[in-house]
């Protein structure tokens, strides 16, 4: 949806950062867009002010940066920085599998299954947002279970930070005829959290998260090769 059709004339701050990042997230402004107050304030109905703000506040977040005569651009994708979030989130959430695992209700398994049938769904109309959308719900409930909220937190922002590979991910498991890694590591890690099994919620994850730093490094690795 576009920028103009979400804002109101009187945003706050916080609201035209969660604007602005919810269009990056989505991919509406990919890795590159330039990021210029003026068209924002326009887009969204408000004034320099609060945009130039949530811009600062993008930045701090690690998901813009400053490039030298171009001003605030949304950050490009490297494969360094890809391996240091993926190596960050593996640490954390094969622990919080493996701790969710252990405390997990058979309810929050049906929620988990109900999100897993949902990015399903998604997957079949190639819908890569919802897919990752839905995929975040499904883990969620399980790290939850752990009964650490910062340990959650942390695992969010690292979400947010990495979305856009996210995207690249997706998008390109789906134009790949026959590639089960969408949706097979989730249905397995369901099985896990039903049986209490904390060893193979963990093994599942670790695995989970090892094929898609190696699926989105090859996929950037051909986009640079193409450019």
């Amino acid at each position: 949806m576009p920028l103009s059709k979400r804002a109101a004339p009187a945003l706050l701050t916080d609201q035209v950062y969660d604007t602005i990042h919810e269009a990056i997230l989505s991919g509406e402004l990919p890795a590159g867009s330039r990021l210029t107050v003026r068209e924002l304030a326009e887009q969204v109905g408000t004034s320099a002010m609060p945009v130039r703000e949530a811009i600062r506040r993008l930045e701090e977040a690690g998901i813009v940066e400053r490039e030298p005569h171009k001003g605030a651009v949304v950050k490009a994708l490297t494969l360094e920085e890809l391996l240091h979030v993926y190596n960050i989130r593996r640490l954390l959430e094969v622990e919080a599998a493996r701790l969710g695992s252990r405390h997990i209700t058979r309810e929050d398994c049906d929620r988990m299954q109900e999100e897993y049938d949902l990015m399903r769904h998604a997957i079949t109309d190639h819908q890569v947002v919802p897919i990752l959308d839905h995929d975040e719900n499904l883990l969620e409930i399980l790290y939850t279970a752990a009964g650490n909220p910062l340990l959650v937190q942390m695992i969010r922002n690292l979400w947010r930070q990495c979305r856009a590979y996210k995207i690249v991910g997706a998008q390109g498991t789906l134009d790949t005829a026959g590639d089960e890694s969408l949706w097979r590591y989730q249905r397995d890690l369901i099985d896990a959290a039903r049986d209490g099994d904390s060893l193979k919620a963990a093994s599942v994850n670790d695995s989970s998260l090892v094929d898609a730093t190696d699926r989105i490094k090859a996929l950037l690795a051909a986009q640079r090769d193409h450019s």
